[in-house]
């Protein structure tokens, strides 16, 4: 079972637990403006369906690649690939009724708050491609995945620092990546400091080296190219306790940023990390 997702849009509405008719029946050419989408799709067995995506979304490789933007989202570029349906994870530019005006069907799949809705928006794109078996075999997969590793790694109490950019943006316990660490038993440093409710405060290096944490995750590795050592090399850095114990783990941008299938690849690099240092 999974938790009910209440998902207005301007214009069509897709429920969790199944679809609005106007969106029932199977679509075949499809523009993915989401990256979390884009992802979804082909690993339900749904690619052949996809003729464009956007300049995010960078994963498959074999995905068709465009220049069409999910932040600036163009109508006449959209429309120029003739597609039966768009899927998007946010309403740029009030896109959503204008792609209707033009008679274009919508499903819009906001950021996932946690696990249960990631899995619901998988399933939301297997009803309307006509994959549902591949979606339920992807959830199941991916239940079963970080089931083991939340099996094989024992809490230890300890503390994460989960940066986002090289100037100390971070995510809190109330973001989708946040709550991954919650299923660790981790205290999320960042939560203290988030005064104004976003969800991303940005930290300052005195108060992330006052927190010490146990765990840094630098999530702009492949943007910003921080890595272990640079973290190292960054002023009063050395001696904090990720550092001195090799704890300090990069993950790829997209990966970290994502809610579809591959943060199982994050959670299993979460858990060998506390498997290898905590305690």
């Amino acid at each position: 079972m999974f938790h009910r997702v209440l998902m207005v849009a301007v214009a069509t509405v897709v429920t969790l637990l199944g679809v609005q008719p106007a969106l029932a029946r199977t679509s075949h050419r499809i523009v993915s403006l989401s990256p979390t989408a884009t992802e979804s799709l082909f690993a339900i067995g749904a690619g052949a369906q996809v003729v464009a995506v956007d300049d995010q979304s960078d994963y498959p490789k074999r995905a068709p690649h465009t220049s069409l933007s999910g932040y600036t989202p163009n109508l006449e570029a959209i429309a120029g690939y003739r597609p039966d349906l768009v899927v998007l994870s946010g309403d740029a530019n009030d896109v959503v009724a204008g792609l209707r005006k033009l008679g274009i069907r919508v499903l819009l799949q906001p950021a996932a708050k946690n696990l249960a809705e990631a899995y619901a928006e998988i399933r939301q794109l297997g009803a309307v491609t006509g994959h549902r078996r591949g979606a339920a075999a992807v959830v199941t997969r991916m239940k079963s995945a970080i089931a083991s590793v939340l099996k094989s790694t024992p809490e230890h109490g300890l503390s994460v620092y989960h940066e986002l950019t090289p100037d100390y943006y971070s995510a809190t316990s109330k973001t989708f990546i946040g709550r991954i660490y919650k299923l660790f038993g981790l205290r999320n440093i960042a939560d203290a400091a988030d005064s104004s409710g976003t969800g991303f405060p940005q930290l300052s290096a005195e108060y992330i080296i006052s927190a010490d944490p146990s765990l840094i995750v630098l999530a702009d590795t492949r943007c910003c190219a921080q890595s272990a050592k640079a973290v190292g090399n960054r002023p009063g850095w050395a001696g904090l306790a990720a550092v001195r114990r090799g704890n300090v783990i990069g993950i790829d941008d997209s990966v970290a940023s994502r809610w579809g299938p591959r943060i199982v690849q994050f959670v299993r690099a979460v858990g060998k990390a506390l498997r290898r240092h905590g305690g």
